[in-house]
Order: C-alpha cells, then sequence, then structure tokens
C-alpha cells in the first residue's frame, strides 16, 4: 500500500487489520469442451475463452460498501462484475450481503478472515467459533475463506512516532522464522477443522513474506509447513511484483497450491521492497504482463481472479475498477 500520510496510515490500521484484516480452487482442467487445448491463445478474450467471471475484492471500494451497499453493488453489476470477494461483514449481517448480491446477479465466492482481530468482528481465533463461521459462509452462499496476513504478534502496536508499516516491519524482524511457523501450523489446524464443512482456506500474501530470514523467508516456511491437502494461497501478484519476484515465474513455481489470484498492477516506479509500499495503478496501466501472468494463474489451479488496487487512487475507485475491467474483458491471453 503506497507511500501515505499520517491520516491515511490512520485508515490504513483500521480498515486492514479491523473487520477488513488488513490486508487459489479445482485442479486445472487441461482441454475446454471442445477438446481444444484450454491454454491456446485463440481469438476470443482470455475470461470468456476459460469461461470464467472477472471478480473483485470489495476493498478496493474502500467504505462505499458499508455507506451504500445496494448503490455500489448495483454499480459493480453494471460494469459486467459477477464475482465478489468480501474484505469482511461491512458492518451488515450475512444475510444482508448475500440478499444485496442476489438482487444484482453477484455471487459471493469467498471471504477474508483474518487469524485474529485487533478490534470486534469475525476471525479464526477471537470470538468466533468453527460453528458461526460455518454459519456465515454458508449464508453468504461461499466456499473459500482467505487469511488475509500472518498471525499479529503478542501486543504488536506501533512506537510512538512510528508510522503503521515501519511497526510491521520491526515486529517481523524481532519475531523472525517463529511468527510464520506459528502461522504455518494455525493454518493446518484451522484447514483441518474447516474441511468437513466443505470450506477452503489459503492464505493472502503481501510483500513482507519474502524478506530474507537467513537462507529462507516467510513464505518459503509457509509452503514447507502448511499441508498441501489443506492450505492453498490466495496470490497477490501486486505484491509479489512489488517484492521484486516474477509473477509469471512465481506461479510457475506454486502450481497446484494456488487457488486465487488478486489482480493488482503497479507503476513500474514501484521500488523493490518487503515492507508494504508500491505505486499503485489500474490493471492494464502498470507494468504487469497480463497476458502471461493470467495463463500462468490458471495453470497454477487459479479458478477466482479478483481485481483489487491498493490506495492511493488517481481517479475515482469505481471508474478504476470499470476502467480494470474494461481491460481484462477484451484481454486475449
Amino acid at each position: 500500500m503506497k507511500q501515505r500520510n499520517e491520516q491515511e496510515n490512520g485508515d490504513f490500521m483500521e480498515t486492514q487489520i479491523g473487520r477488513r484484516a488488513f490486508l487459489a480452487t479445482i485442479a486445472a482442467g487441461g482441454m475446454t469442451t471442445l477438446g481444444r487445448p484450454a491454454f491456446a491463445k485463440g481469438p476470443r478474450p482470455f475470461f470468456k475463452r476459460m469461461g470464467l467471471p472477472i471478480g473483485l475484492q470489495l476493498y478496493t471500494l474502500g467504505d462505499l460498501p458499508e455507506k451504500d451497499l445496494e448503490g455500489t453493488l448495483k454499480q459493480v453489476a453494471a460494469i459486467g462484475y459477477r464475482d465478489i470477494q468480501l474484505p469482511g461483514l461491512l458492518g451488515k449481517t450475512a444475510q444482508e450481503i448475500r440478499s444485496t448480491a442476489d438482487k444484482f446477479g453477484l455471487k459471493i465466492s469467498s471471504l477474508h478472515i483474518p487469524g485474529s482481530a485487533m478490534r470486534p468482528g469475525a476471525a479464526l481465533t477471537l470470538g468466533s467459533p468453527i460453528q458461526d463461521i460455518v454459519s456465515t459462509m454458508n449464508t453468504l452462499g461461499a466456499t473459500n475463506i482467505a487469511m488475509p496476513i500472518m498471525l499479529w504478534p503478542d501486543n504488536f502496536a506501533p512506537s510512538p512516532g512510528e508510522d503503521f508499516r515501519a511497526a510491521i516491519v520491526r515486529a517481523l524482524n524481532v519475531e523472525g522464522a517463529g511468527i510464520w511457523k506459528r502461522t504455518a501450523a494455525f493454518l493446518n489446524e484451522k484447514a483441518l477443522a474447516l474441511k468437513p464443512f466443505g470450506l477452503r482456506l489459503s492464505y493472502h500474501n503481501h510483500n513482507m513474506e519474502f524478506a530474507p530470514i537467513g537462507a529462507t523467508s516467510g513464505w518459503d516456511i509457509l509452503v514447507a509447513e502448511t499441508r498441501p491437502d489443506l492450505v492453498t494461497f490466495e496470490v497477490d501478484v501486486g505484491w509479489v511484483a512489488a517484492a521484486g519476484l516474477d509473477p509469471v515465474a512465481f506461479l510457475n513455481k506454486h502450481k497446484g497450491r494456488v487457488r486465487q489470484l488478486h489482480v493488482k498492477d503497479v507503476l513500474p516506479s514501484t521500488q523493490n521492497n518487503f515492507g508494504l509500499a508500491m505505486d499503485p495503478t489500474q490493471i492494464g496501466a502498470g507494468k504487469q504482463n497480463w497476458a502471461k501472468i493470467l495463463p500462468a494463474a490458471y495453470k497454477a489451479g487459479v479458478r477466482n481472479f479478483y481485481v483489487e488496487q491498493e490506495a492511493p487512487f488517481a481517479i475515482a475507485r469505481i471508474d478504476a475498477i470499470k476502467q480494470s475491467f474494461d481491460y481484462l474483458s477484451t484481454l486475449k491471453a
């Protein structure tokens, strides 16, 4: 999330760590119903050829869904989105959200639920028994849960005068490999508990997972110590790129472990870093090679693709998601 002023950092803390949790599916098929190789580049745009909707992570729209859920979802549907991922329950009941989404032909396929929350709200641990999560997911009609960030260190809080991103980097440096090992064990435990109810658990990355810890990294620990039969990943290719990694090579390396994708673009001015910084932009306006990324993601196992964009926005958020949709809906890959 790009550099911000102090007020933006405060909003970032509340939305991302609070209810929204701060901030891929079925095995890949090799042939279409016509027997043609599914990945052969043809005259039809990627999403039409694959028979997949273009999804949207509602986090992109900031507080608009909370202020006016019906009006916001009406605009989302009018643009052409049919699949949405929730960053939380938006201050509503699950039934309110489901009813409004149904009204506009939107499917809710996924929900972000943090491992723990720093304020009241759904969490995989604090105050949310598994049965409550199951009930919420059933009401929404969703089967995919994504844990949006690692477990928080005990008593985590920024020091006086320290901005939020710096506090996270400091805390992770202090914790070392231990925080990632605890997160991996937690994911295994919760995924096992959710599996009998038909719910699947993924982990969503930022870029701090890729910071070196000796000869390894938080990401390497998560991949190595989570069970492939239980835990998959929601790869955010914007944060992958911000860490200085090639998204296509990254997806190729992790075939079979990826269920969902955050389709996120970054400007060429983005500096490689592990500290939650990027220069964001609309899909197709940045440096990401979507004609290669999307097929690589499909081959890796992704079946849910969600447009997501970080603040700050150069244009209105609704205009930004329309620009991203228009680009993706015509992209041949």
